[in-house]
């Protein structure tokens, strides 16, 4: 019988070859698209999930209220990892990691740039349970000056020889021998180190303040533990700690509780994990995480496009029924029952969808490495696992089975006496629902549409946007520590150049990932005593040149000059800086204090000032997610970091290679590193311009399976109406007319399916736009525009068969009447 059902199912295939293509390309690609989004889903769902006993693994998150700011972070004291595994049983292994940027390393003489360095304890493996391929792992992180890197920097930098015991030279100047090897950490992780410094050697890191929060700290609990009783130990800790510090600092009656009842906060949990990739994106992430949130989405998309491709399958199905309304009803005069006709009718379906999948899997093959180009990812098809086959045949059956059962009970339901009678009807019941099918296709693919638009419009309205700071034409040269003494003689060496308008010295840069520091301060006359008084300040130390080369606006005072000595303790404020200070009068002029030392040193006694000599317009420094923070700008008396130079001139070859050039003269064997200050600022929403062509992508993809229904419809309407064409036709009707007459219905149904789509999309994007402090407002511009596509899109689609049908000689349709 399954033969017999088989061989039907291909005949009936093969006999309508132009509805087969189009359901098995329609299908294909919505399997392809659903397969590709399935990887990807498994993929993020699947980080850190290789450590060993990830689930017993968590994290350290701070959340602080302080000076008019607010810290949500997972940075917290050095001293929090030696108190954890003593103060609390259930607290196994604790390990600290310090992030410093990047660092210049050699093995002789020429020095790589690595950016995979961190600072560690010597808990790491015992947390992680990395696989340390070399080395004693009691012993490997234990002694100053010390490092594990991982197989491939070892591979790296010691090919065919074994890397344990060797010595690898950081900055020109740190010496550090290798005593562990340890197996590269995947891909699906949220952070990837190449190599671990030994924090034995860190003097930050004897820091033993409970105020100072710049460590991110990992532990690992023990199996029976609760991680919300750990969190209730954690609170009484800090307190316990953090208390005695307040006091010494401003007196006995600054109190963590006082602090709280003026509004601050001071809270550590734990986080877990494994919670980390998908549900995280706090500051100090070592890599920028993914959103929950967009698995739902994506997962969501994946099921929709599919879900067309099916529709797809049954509108063609349903209207085509008259044309196998006499089989059925022949079949059923022989003796056939309606479950043997319901097997049929998915046995057909089945089979399509298993031509699908078969096209749809070298299709995947083809198409992955343009998405992981696009998604950052490194994706394959799993080829190797057995379960990948099976999870195939399921897919293609479970497939074959949504877009086949609902043709199956219809075109099996049909009344044999009235199918051989002649009287066909497949009545309003069939078209209505064909009619929704259809809405429901295009109210996805405009959904997708209006995304994408709506993702792009907040991109766009980022880059362009006043952000405070000319961003265009200014190009940064990183580990400018490497010139050593000569850092401002290549400052002046470069301006020299007529290209060249002005340049300046710091690490500290209006665009995330470069350099941050905050300290708490108050204005004059003010008691630090009382919480509300202080203000936690960005406190960012640059050159004479900075705010000029950066494009910032004074608003208030003036700028630094070399024309007043008195410059050395002047500060610059931003203009929420001052507002904050809440200043008695003009800010010019105003002194702010701060502690002088460090946490551990410092009190009342010896206090720190500076004088404001100018108030710059407010600039954004971090991703437009965020409100603007305060931010004092110092002078310095040896800059740092980068060598950022503005230039005029259009051709960018010229300047790089011109830098370049001198950067070779003055630092032979330094690695040459050098971006675009608009390139770096595009940077921080690289996941949003990934989010929107994707999204692009997909609505491509929707659209053009949803047209190919569509296209197949209108064939068969045309087909159907092919008599009434022709009448029409002979008495008169002109092409026009009839290619309206035929699209029109079908123009209907797309604009049905806008007027659903545009308040799903409104609703799903101002939820999106939540997380921006800065966001372009969806303007009714983005609706009109994703509705014309639509129509405009299904009427191409629907034109030319209705041109074919209107064009056709009425003769041929009407000779046999």
């Amino acid at each position: 019988m399954l033969k017999n059902y088989f061989k039907i199912a291909l005949r009936n295939l093969k006999k309508h070859k132009f509805y087969t293509f189009i359901n098995i390309l329609g299908l294909s690609v919505g399997v392809a698209v659903c397969m590709i989004i399935s990887l990807f889903v498994i993929n993020e769902l699947s980080y850190d999930k290789h450590f060993k006993d990830a689930e017993r693994i968590y994290r350290i998150h701070s959340d602080i209220i302080f000076g008019g700011n607010h810290w949500d972070m997972i940075l917290a004291p050095p001293a929090m990892v030696e108190a954890l595994p003593e103060e609390f049983p259930e607290v196994e292994y604790a390990v600290n990691f310090r992030g410093r940027g990047s660092y210049l390393v050699k093995k002789v003489d020429e020095n790589i740039k690595e950016n995979g360095v961190i600072w560690a304890s010597r808990d790491f493996f015992n947390v992680f349970g990395t696989t340390l391929l070399e080395g004693n792992q009691d012993r490997v992180l234990v002694e100053p000056n010390t490092m594990a890197i991982s197989k491939s920097t070892a591979e790296k930098y010691f090919p065919e020889e074994s890397a344990l015991g060797k010595t690898l030279i950081l900055d020109n100047k740190m010496n550090f021998r290798i005593t562990g090897i340890y197996e590269d950490i995947p891909q699906n992780s949220h952070f990837h180190f190449n190599f671990l410094l030994s924090m034995e050697g860190l003097d930050e890191a004897k820091n033993t303040s409970w105020l100072s929060n710049n460590f991110q700290t990992y532990l690992k609990i023990r199996a029976d533990a609760d991680p919300e009783n750990l969190n209730q130990k954690l609170r009484s800790l800090v307190k316990k700690n953090a208390e005695p510090e307040l006091g010494k600092l401003f007196g006995e009656g600054a109190t963590l509780d006082a602090m709280l009842a003026d509004g601050g906060k001071m809270e550590y949990e734990v986080q877990p994990l494994l919670d980390i990739h998908l549900k995280s994106d706090l500051m100090g992430e070592f890599e920028p995480n993914f959103n929950i949130t967009y698995i739902y989405l994506f997962i969501a998309v994946a099921l929709f496009i599919l879900v067309i491709a099916c529709i797809n399958f049954m509108n063609l199905s349903t209207a085509r029924s008259a044309n196998r309304a006499k089989e059925v009803g022949i079949r059923k005069v022989m003796g056939s029952f309606r479950a043997h006709l319901i097997r049929q009718f998915l046995m057909e379906s089945i089979l399509l969808s298993f031509i699908s999948f078969l096209i749809a899997v070298p299709m995947v093959s083809l198409l992955l490495p343009f998405f992981n180009d696009l998604a950052g990812r490194e994706l394959v098809v799993p080829f190797s696992y057995f379960n990948f086959y099976g999870i195939l045949l399921l897919g293609a059956i479970a497939t074959g089975l949504l877009a086949g059962i609902y043709p199956a009970f219809f075109l099996s339901g049909f009344k044999p006496i009235s199918i051989l009678k002649g009287n066909v009807s497949m009545g309003m019941r069939s078209g209505m629902i064909r009619s929704s099918l259809v809405v429901f296709q295009f109210a996805i693919s405009i959904i997708l549409v209006i995304a994408t638009i709506a993702v792009f419009n907040q991109l766009n309205y980022i880059q362009n946007k006043k952000i405070g700071f000319n961003k265009e034409q200014i190009i940064t040269v990183e580990d400018v520590y490497a010139l050593g003494d000569q850092a401002e003689t290549f400052k002046r060496e470069i301006l020299a150049n007529s290209m060249m308008e002005s340049g300046t010295i710091t690490g500290y840069l209006p665009v995330a990932g470069t350099w941050r520091s905050d300290t708490a301060w108050w204005a004059e006359g003010k008691d630090p005593k009382q919480a509300e008084h202080m203000v936690s300040l960005q406190n960012w130390q640059v050159d004479y040149d900075y705010v000029k080369t950066m494009g910032m606006e004074i608003a208030e005072g003036r700028d630094f000059s070399m024309d007043f000595p008195s410059d050395s303790s002047a500060v610059i404020l931003n203009e929420t800086a001052a507002k904050q200070f809440n200043f008695v009068g003009d800010p010019v002029g105003q002194k702010i204090y701060t502690l002088a030392g460090d946490n551990q040193t410092a009190n009342l006694d010896e206090l720190e000032s500076k004088t404001v000599v100018g108030v710059v317009k407010n600039f954004n420094f971090e991703s437009l997610k965020e409100n603007i923070g305060s931010v004092m700008i110092f002078l310095s008396d040896k800059p740092n970091g980068i060598a950022s130079f503005r230039f005029n001139s259009s051709n960018t070859d010229e300047v790089v290679g011109f830098i370049q050039s001198k950067w070779q003269e003055m630092a032979p064997g330094q690695p040459f590193t050098y971006s675009f200050l608009d390139d770096r600022f595009g940077q921080m929403y690289a996941s949003e311009t990934r989010l929107g062509k994707v999204f692009g992508i997909f609505a491509g993809f929707a659209i053009v399976i949803a047209c190919l229904g569509l296209f197949a419809l209108t064939a068969f309407t045309a087909e159907q109406r092919t008599k009434e064409i022709g009448i029409r036709k002979v008495l008169g009707s002109s092409i026009g007319s009839i290619v309206v007459l035929l699209s029109k219905e079908f123009a209907k149904l797309v604009m049905i399916a806008f007027l659903i789509a545009s308040p799903i999309a409104w609703w799903a994007m101002q939820k999106w736009l939540e997380d921006y402090q800065f966001k372009q407002e969806l303007g009714w511009q983005v609706f009109l525009g994703a509705g014309l596509f639509a129509i405009v899109i299904a009427l191409l689609t629907t034109s030319y068969q209705s041109i074919k049908a209107a064009t056709a000689n009425p003769v041929n349709s009407l000779k046999s009447e």
